[in-house]
């Protein structure tokens, strides 16, 4: 760690039924099953931003989104509101581990689909799991959601055949769709009944705990190149900048694109299915800076936060080479791993990590936004 204060870890992720309190408010996760919603519920949500929070939709690192500014008062209706939408679990408990990453380009009816219909199936059935631990179907045209966070990784391998990996491991386990769930119970339980509560996430349980041979057998295809924005064969692929999805924006895009659905996508991106947007505040062409600056909320908005953040990703960005993380602590929210430039916000200053994560150590301290006009 770089010597600032310890940042609270929660070790748990805010969600519909399970909220967080941060510095504006509630903050009300909504994971929108196969990571999709219809316009009507696009719609609805951006009433709902408007109504009990603070007219800004959170698009996350884990494809879910967040309506923020949301007052203990008016959480019940916004409970109800969701419910009637059908974009949350009835059993909170459910909710709390449906952390399901899907490719938003995918063949509908497909195998992702259908993968994706028997997990859901078997989360009731799985051991006591950390609740940040999540799955990911990797299982569409092309291998994109290896940089999504998730523990237990359905992929296939360069023949097409369909596997089962554990995060951390280069190999993974052979496995057929009717046999694909047995082998993720398995492999829960292998974790769990060998203390992988004690580390909270496979990755790291997989550094002193190695896997059953078994578990390395296969090689997962290649990684895919990165999506950017701009028109695909399903429609067209947006970005927000700093994963911000201002409620009156979105409507008018929904409203005038032709959309009749939008798919959620890492690096802060967005598919609206059959749809072309027209003049939009939301990213359309690659290439654009704030796509490669990552931000979280910062101060005031976050408590464990001392430093505005986004502002200054702003300013920078397109300053520097690379990636650039502008985290309010230690904990690096908004980009859990290393950036060509991150700074992290210490006392009201800034700590400065080159090729490096939050909790790295830096090469420059306590550096005021001025200095960092001179240093970078």
């Amino acid at each position: 760690m770089n010597g600032a204060a310890p940042p609270i870890v929660k070790g748990w992720c805010p969600g519909a039924h399970r909220p967080m309190m941060s510095g504006d408010g509630l903050v009300v996760r909504v994971r929108p099953f196969r990571g999709e919603l219809s316009k009507a519920q696009v719609l609805a949500l951006c009433d709902l931003s408007q109504r009990y929070g603070n007219g800004v939709i959170d698009l996350t690192s884990r494809a879910n989104l967040q309506l923020r500014g949301v007052t203990e008062a008016d959480h019940p209706a916004l409970l109800g509101a969701l419910d009637t939408l059908g974009l949350i679990d009835a059993d909170p408990a459910i909710e709390g581990h449906r952390n399901i990453l899907v490719p938003a380009r995918r063949d509908a009816g497909g195998l992702t689909d259908r993968l994706y219909d028997r997990v859901l199936a078997t989360l009731p059935d799985l051991p006591d799991l950390p609740q940040k631990m999540g799955f990911a179907i990797d299982t569409g045209p092309a291998a994109c959601l290896v940089d999504g966070s998730a523990d237990f990784r359905f992929e296939r391998d360069a023949s097409g055949a369909l596997l089962l990996r554990a995060d951390g491991a280069a190999k993974a386990r052979p496995v057929t769709e009717a046999s694909a769930t047995f082998a993720l119970l398995d492999l829960a339980h292998w974790f769990t009944e060998t203390g992988g509560h004690a580390s909270g996430r496979m990755a790291r349980h997989l550094a002193t705990h190695p896997l059953p041979q078994d578990w390395n057998v296969a090689e997962p295809r290649m990684q895919s190149a990165p999506s950017n924005p701009g028109p695909v064969p399903e429609g067209f692929i947006l970005g927000a900048p700093f994963g911000k999805l201002a409620a009156a924006d979105l409507q008018t895009l929904l409203e005038t694109s032709g959309a009749s659905h939008m798919r959620l996508m890492l690096n802060r991106l967005f598919l609206l299915v059959d749809g072309t947007p027209g003049d939009t505040p939301f990213v359309t062409q690659p290439g654009n800076p704030l796509m490669s600056a990552h931000a979280c909320p910062g101060a005031p908005f976050c408590p464990q936060a001392t430093v505005s953040t986004m502002d200054t990703a702003r300013d920078l960005a397109g300053r520097v080479s690379g990636t650039l993380h502008v985290s309010g602590c230690a904990k690096g929210c908004a980009l859990p791993r290393a950036a060509d430039t991150t700074l992290t916000g210490r006392d009201g200053r800034f700590d400065l990590v080159r090729n490096g994560a939050p909790w790295d150590t830096p090469c420059a301290r306590g550096l005021s936004p001025e200095d960092l006009n001179e240093t970078l």
